[in-house]
């Protein structure tokens, strides 16, 4: 019997994680306690700046490379099953990430401690700060510019590492860079799984006669609620939705408020796919049009909500306060009632699918898959390398200081080692000196 490992092997092996020698004091996966997951992700949601594809980033530096508490193709794996799934991406990968250390109340923890921050400054804003903060302090831009190019050099440092790591054969290189080219040309929400299909397609076509197992380094042991309870739970959010759309075309807006605000952010949620700024002209079309908010304080939300730290679903507390104030409900009741909608169908899935994405991960269908899924997820995060920092310079103050940040971002993360929370707070002072300065 030959000694020899497949290319397909070669492909899905586990990579070691960087700087392991460095962190033999640290947890590795499988011993993380609670007391860990709550150091770690505490402080998390303050710093997660940039939007849900520099989230990811900030994830893979830090519990991939850093910490080693799951491997490089276990990490691919929860991102591409988060990015086949409607909701906000970043937020279910947090929620993955807890859910294989500790089960779920692991997973609660990390999505939790994930978000708070966000959720807090949006309510806050929402319920009555946004008066003042119509027009926020000038270097404040200067500094959320800084922010976001460091955001940007995360994710290019980022992108180049998984695609090292996944793009050893040249079907998987291929796959990559077409779905970061056809993502690109089209960012439609149905691209994103589209393209991680398409692309585990090629790779069953082409590995069709190798044989994979999961490696010993990959096991998965915590997934969360058992299949059947997980089978239940996607057939809540199917429940949930279909019948809040019915109920909500039998009854008056005048008298059941909460139930439209509920059907139109839970249904918003349930068909957006890659989260974030896809969600944002969808639930524009959804509060403007409809009279809840007035344009200009979506507009203010929508520019403050990019300076905020965690997801940006977190846009749905201050809408939902906005709404409420504008409908003379409590701000409260806006506030729970829209940022749970829209949250929930993607919590709820990613907790419903993981126990099976447990038992199909070991089926060779899926194995031969694989490369290729993880190919065409990583080309999702190269194209948003060149979105993002298209974006970031058209929207500075001074585009051309905020790229040279962005360098100098990527060289203390990607060169230097630099942990990503100091590199982003590098970012932000370098963005308030050059707003201070009048750079341009």
């Amino acid at each position: 019997m030959s000694n020899k490992t497949s290319p397909m092997e070669t492909a899905t092996a586990p990579q070691e994680p960087a700087g392991t020698g460095k962190l033999d004091a640290k947890p590795p996966a499988g011993r993380v306690t609670y007391r860990d997951i709550f150091v770690r992700w505490v402080w998390l949601g303050w710093v997660a700046f940039g939007g849900p594809t520099a989230h990811i980033a900030l994830f893979q530096k830090l519990f991939v490379e850093q910490l080693a508490w799951v491997t490089s193709t276990v990490y691919l794996e929860l991102l591409a099953l988060s990015q086949c799934l409607p909701g906000p991406t970043s937020t279910q990968v947090s929620f993955a990430l807890g859910v294989v250390q500790k089960g779920v109340t692991g997973g609660l923890l990390t999505g939790v401690l994930f978000q708070y921050p966000g959720l807090l400054i949006a309510a806050l804003v929402g319920a009555g700060a946004a008066n003042v903060l119509k027009h926020p302090a000038p270097w404040l831009h200067g500094l959320t510019s800084g922010l976001a190019a460091v955001g940007v050099a995360l994710v290019a440092s980022a992108a180049r590492q998984l695609t090292a790591s996944t793009c050893k054969l040249r079907v998987t290189m291929v796959i990559n860079a077409a779905a970061a080219v056809i993502t690109f040309y089209n960012p439609a929400t149905y691209m994103f799984p589209a393209c991680i299909l398409a692309g585990g397609l090629v790779t069953l076509y082409t590995n069709r006669k190798q044989v994979s197992t999961v490696a010993d380094a990959d096991r998965v042991e915590k997934l969360g609620v058992d299949r059947i309870v997980g089978l239940g739970l996607v057939l809540v959010w199917v429940a949930v939705l279909v019948t809040t759309i019915v109920l909500r075309r039998r009854v008056d807006y005048d008298t059941h408020k909460p139930l439209f605000w509920w059907e139109a952010f839970f249904r918003t949620g349930s068909i957006i796919f890659g989260g974030g700024q896809v969600v944002l002209p969808l639930l524009a079309n959804e509060v403007v049009t409809t009279g809840w908010v007035s344009e200009s304080d979506f507009l203010t939300g929508f520019a403050l909500v990019q300076a905020m730290p965690g997801p940006l679903f977190n846009f749905a507390a201050y809408l939902g306060a906005v709404i409420a104030v504008n409908a003379g409900v409590h701000a409260v009741v806006g506030i729970f009632t829209c940022w749970v909608a829209l949250f929930a169908p993607g919590i709820l899935l990613i907790y419903g699918v993981m126990p099976w994405w447990g038992v199909f991960r070991n089926f060779q269908t899926y194995r031969r898959m694989l490369p290729g899924l993880n190919a065409a997820a990583v080309g999702l995060i190269v194209a948003a390398v060149f979105s993002l920092t298209f974006q970031i310079y058209k929207a500075s103050p001074f585009p051309t200081t905020t790229i040279c940040i962005g360098i100098i971002g990527y060289c203390l993360v990607d060169f230097l080692s630099c942990p990503a929370p100091l590199a982003v707070a590098v970012g932000g002072v370098l963005g308030a000196i050059g707003w201070a300065a009048h750079m341009i």
